[in-house]
């Protein structure tokens, strides 16, 4: 009985090989270009062919027959099967996993998945008449906020306030990453203080200095906006959201595939700066790294004898320049500024004997001008001024400004502005049919040696028609929300 069994057995794996060298099968699974699963067809064919070697090769395997049908479910489960396993193997890899496999491998690297921002709705109201010779009052994106428990919340949008729209809601996010971002007004402590209420400005951020200079005008005690009760108002009475989410896959790939394997290194500078609260762009800079050409000693002695650059002299300390571009809402000066927030975290992970030279990127603002050409939208008729001017050609224009705004913000340092992203960005809002006219606005303008301006003006340096903004190396570009520069029609 156990010898028929045996050959049996011998049979049925001698066809089983037979099978797989005939439909080539051998080449999924784990392969050399990574884990090929075997797909549903090839499954069944290879049951098909199987059945019929083992059974009959008149055997009826019709889309109506049963054993056809038993054949299909089995394959199917096969096929479900092989897509776990390659599911199994890709969430091995940083470069292909997913979800909490993929937090799983960044924990392990010691970079946890961050967390996203909270974002919100807060009211603005001015409390008084604007000042004399005061028509409005501009209260930039990025403008600095807090609440009573120290809480840091910035502006989402620039807010602009007049003596005909006295009140407006605004959009605001947390500065600082993370479920304490979902600041709950309703919150109260034992004392029936509001710890997380958004009700306070933050005059050291230079963006309130139109803030502060109302508020002297008006009358008002220096500080007033600072404790609640300058001359705009801060209604804050929804809970931000959103703090308690994390970065997507695809975002934290990128930041594990950038992230070092060692911790004194540039590298590690760079990805801890990176994460903290803030930080726009990043770039450690070693000026002495590298085959330095331009030395002296450079081909004056045997290779190998020694460095390629001179000797540095090992009592003097060794610098490396950190380059931070900050984010619309840091503040660089301060105890609680950036600067002082970058130089703390790098305490840690800075090479031995290396002293990291923190240095703020140089900004350059820039304003988008054009002429945007519409159809379908329900744009009042009228003058150019009278249209411009509708709620429905402003919330147009505040779109538009948003797309500006994920291709600015996305630049890197010393990446120039594009008028052809520019016009790309414009173009792929619906309604859209034509840009014209596009130029592109520096803030400040460029000067030459002698320190003057090189189109002989004051004002921002207006670029040819489609000409790109091009920056220095240690630039980075940042846009200036300035709607009236667009004109709809």
């Amino acid at each position: 009985m156990s010898d028929d069994t045996s050959l049996d057995l011998s049979e049925i794996l001698a066809v089983d090989d037979e099978v797989t060298r005939s439909t080539g099968s051998d080449g999924f699974g784990v392969t050399a270009a990574g884990f090929l699963p075997k797909p549903f067809t090839r499954l069944l064919a290879e049951k098909i062919a199987l059945a019929r070697r083992l059974i009959d090769e008149d055997l009826d395997l019709s889309s109506g027959s049963v054993l056809r049908k038993l054949l299909e479910v089995s394959a199917l489960e096969d096929a479900r099967t092989w897509s776990a396993l390659g599911a199994l193997y890709d969430d091995c890899f940083v470069s292909t996993a997913r979800g909490q496999a993929l937090g799983d491998l960044g924990a392990e690297l010691g970079l946890d998945r961050p967390f996203l921002v909270a974002s919100g709705q807060i009211t603005l109201t001015l409390a008084g008449a604007l000042p004399n010779g005061i028509e409005q009052l501009v209260l930039p994106r990025g403008s600095r906020m807090s609440t009573p428990g120290g809480h840091r919340v910035a502006l989402a949008a620039t807010t602009t306030l007049s003596r005909r729209t006295t009140s407006l809601p605004a959009a605001v996010v947390s500065f600082d990453p993370g479920p304490i971002g979902n600041l709950d007004p309703s919150v109260a402590d034992a004392d029936g203080n509001h710890p997380q209420r958004i009700d306070r400005w933050e005059v050291a951020d230079g963006k309130l200095a139109d803030l502060l200079a109302a508020d002297a005008a008006a009358g008002l005690p220096a500080g007033a906006s600072a404790a609640g009760q300058g001359l705009v108002r801060i209604a804050h009475t929804a809970a931000l959201t959103g703090g308690e989410q994390h970065w997507d896959d695809e975002r934290y790939r990128a930041l594990l595939l950038a992230a070092p394997r060692s911790i004194w290194s540039a590298e590690a500078i760079a990805t801890t700066v990176s994460l903290l609260p803030g930080v726009r762009q990043v770039s450690v800079r070693d000026g002495w790294g590298g085959i330095d050409l331009s030395q002296s000693v450079f081909g004056d002695f045997t290779f190998l004898e020694r460095m390629f650059a001179i000797d540095r002299d090992l009592a003097s300390p060794y610098f490396v320049s950190v380059l931070v571009a900050p984010t619309e809402a840091a503040v660089w000066d301060g105890p609680n500024g950036l600067q002082a927030s970058v130089e703390a975290a790098i305490r840690d992970v800075r090479p031995v004997g290396v002293f990291p030279d923190v240095v703020e990127a140089d900004q350059v603002f820039v304003g988008v001008q054009a002429e945007i050409v519409t159809t379908g939208l329900a744009l009042p008729a009228g003058s150019t001024a009278s249209t411009n001017s509708s709620p429905s050609a402003l919330a147009l224009k505040g779109r538009l400004s948003e797309r500006l705004h994920r291709v600015v913000d996305r630049l890197r340092l010393a990446e120039p502005v594009r008028s052809a992203a520019i016009t790309a960005a414009l173009m792929s809002e619906p309604g859209i049919t034509d840009v014209v006219n596009l130029r592109l606005l520096r803030f400040p303008p460029l000067v030459d040696a002698a320190g003057s301006t090189t189109d002989g003006s004051d004002g921002p340096q207006v670029l040819d028609a489609d000409q790109n903004l091009t920056l220095g190396a240690g630039q980075i570009a940042v846009l200036v929300d300035a709607p009236d520069l667009l004109s709809v029609r």
